[in-house]
C-alpha cells in the first residue's frame, strides 16, 4: 500500500495539537491512528455530544466525520502552497449510541488536484457501524500571507 500523505514528519501529537481552540477540542475529538491510507479519530458519547433523547447527536457525528476527513486532506496536500476546505458532507446515521466512544476512520475515495473525496465510517467499541459519511474537500492555492 502506497502512503498517501504528503506531510513530512507528521505525528499524532502534531495533529492533535492543531485541534486546540477548535470544535474538535470542544467535543474531545482525539486522533488516535495514522496508517498508510487512513486516519482515525475518536470522540466520547456524553452530554457534550448528546441530543435531547440522550443519544449521540447526528451533528456531532458530522463534526467527527468532517474533522477526520478534513485533517486527512490536510495531510495529503502541499501545505506550503495549498489549503483545503470542506465543500459537502453527508451522513447516514445507522445505529443509536448512548455512551462510550466512537471512532471515525477516514479513507480516500479520490485524491485529485482540486478535490478530495473521503469515505468516513464511524463505529463503536464493538465495531458496530454507527454512521457512514462522505466528505468532499476543495483544494485551493494558499492565499498570499
Amino acid at each position: 500500500m502506497n502512503v498517501i500523505w504528503k506531510a513530512n514528519n507528521i505525528s499524532l501529537e502534531i495533529i492533535n495539537n492543531n485541534s486546540v481552540n477548535t470544535i474538535a477540542e470542544h467535543l474531545d475529538i482525539k486522533f488516535t491512528e495514522i496508517g498508510a491510507d487512513f486516519l482515525k479519530a475518536t470522540m466520547p458519547v456524553c452530554s457534550k455530544t448528546h441530543q435531547p433523547y440522550g443519544l449521540l447527536h447526528g451533528g456531532a457525528s458530522a463534526v467527527l466525520a468532517e474533522t477526520a476527513g478534513s485533517v486527512a486532506s490536510w495531510l495529503s496536500i502541499d501545505t506550503a502552497n495549498q489549503i483545503c476546505v470542506g465543500i459537502e458532507i453527508n451522513c447516514n446515521h445507522i445505529k443509536a449510541k448512548r455512551n462510550g466512544i466512537v471512532t471515525a476512520t477516514a479513507t480516500p475515495l479520490h485524491i485529485g488536484n482540486t478535490t478530495h473525496v473521503w469515505d468516513i465510517k464511524i463505529r463503536d467499541e464493538q465495531e458496530n457501524l454507527i454512521c457512514v459519511s462522505r466528505l468532499t474537500v476543495a483544494v485551493r492555492k494558499a492565499p498570499n500571507r
